[in-house]
């Protein structure tokens, strides 16, 4: 009983932090698609969810392919596997001029078509 246990264990284990198939951008969030580009900072989001974050800090240089999880609001949640991060929107996508522009995280994006 205490081997079968354990296997059942196990397998639920492993069925929870395998890696999940990223979150496709829903219908209503379309304005996040595409190449964003600001001071230091790279975010590329795909329909199929794919996201490419780079970000130049001093000290700290980050350059990551991630998995959309969801949207919470404006904001979204990305990750794989058990790590997860919260991008805060504090200015979802919006028109000024004939560019598109957002912030993500403090910075200022242009989304460059």
């Amino acid at each position: 009983m205490h081997i079968l246990r354990t296997a059942i264990l196990a397998a639920c284990f492993l069925s929870f932090s395998a890696h999940a198939a990223p979150v496709p951008v829903p219908a209503e969030k379309m304005a996040y698609v595409g190449d964003w580009q600001g001071q230091d900072m790279r975010l590329q989001l795909a329909k199929d969810g794919k996201v490419k974050y780079k970000r130049d800090r001093p000290n700290k240089k980050m350059d990551l392919s991630l998995d959309l999880q969801g949207f919470d609001g404006d904001n979204f949640d990305v990750g794989v596997t058990l790590v997860r991060s919260t991008f805060v929107v504090s200015k979802p996508p919006h028109r000024v001029g004939g560019k598109w522009k957002m912030t993500v995280d403090g910075v200022e994006l242009t989304r460059v078509d």
